[in-house]
């Protein structure tokens, strides 16, 4: 299943974006990042069979662990993308949260965009690690 994360702005050269690339290349699954620019621009075309996540601030907090279920049982039920969007500053409105499969939440607190980025990009390797039984993640 494709991890694919689709972002309004554009990273650049940053320490972020070092976090960012740290976390995806160490995921065995495939992965994308596409950029949008903060207005306007079009989502790419969804991959065959999609779950579309949007990044939240009404999203649900999940735990690690139930993220990583999810993420399974969407590869296990045939979903190819699972697709993970980061709004621009204003965040999504109520039409495109309707249309969510699912809204994400990293607390209540509001992050930066390369945050959000960075820390999504760590739940994804993550969710993957513990699907794969690897020791990165521990419970306590």
């Amino acid at each position: 299943m494709l991890l694919h994360i689709v972002a309004r702005g554009r990273i650049g050269r940053s320490p972020e974006a070092e976090l960012v690339d740290r976390y995806l290349k160490r995921i065995v699954w495939p992965t994308r990042v596409t950029e949008l620019p903060d207005t306007g621009g079009r989502e790419p075309d969804r991959v065959g069979q999609s779950r579309r996540i949007l990044l939240d601030e009404k999203g649900e907090v999940m735990p690690s662990m139930d993220i990583a279920q999810r993420l399974g049982r969407w590869r296990d039920d045939g979903v190819r993308e699972a697709r993970f969007l980061i709004g621009a500053a204003d965040g999504f409105d109520d039409a495109a949260r309707g249309e969510a499969d699912l809204l994400l939440s990293f607390g209540r607190a509001t992050w930066p965009h390369l945050l959000t980025r960075a820390m999504l990009a760590e739940q994804l390797f993550r969710a993957t690690s513990i699907l794969a039984g690897h020791p990165y993640h521990r419970e306590g």
